[in-house]
């Protein structure tokens, strides 16, 4: 796939645990899992949006495209 999800490296960077995301973004911790670990086909924007906000980034400190070879 060509959207690589970095939410690992910005939690990292903010020191922010999958637990203590789950909590502010009141998102179930087995879905944010998921979109740590890259494991899904699609994010709702609304969540993307609560996770921007607790984390303090924008959509692309999440999401990069890598261009296909």
């Amino acid at each position: 796939m060509a959207i690589i999800l970095r939410l690992d490296r910005v939690m990292a960077d903010r020191k922010m645990s999958l637990k203590e995301l789950s909590e502010e973004v009141g998102v179930a911790n087995v879905n944010l899992s998921k979109i740590k670990t890259g494991k899904v086909s699609a994010i709702r924007f609304s969540t993307l949006n609560e996770i921007c906000r607790v984390l303090d980034c924008q959509p692309g400190d999440i999401l990069e495209y890598a261009a296909d070879e």
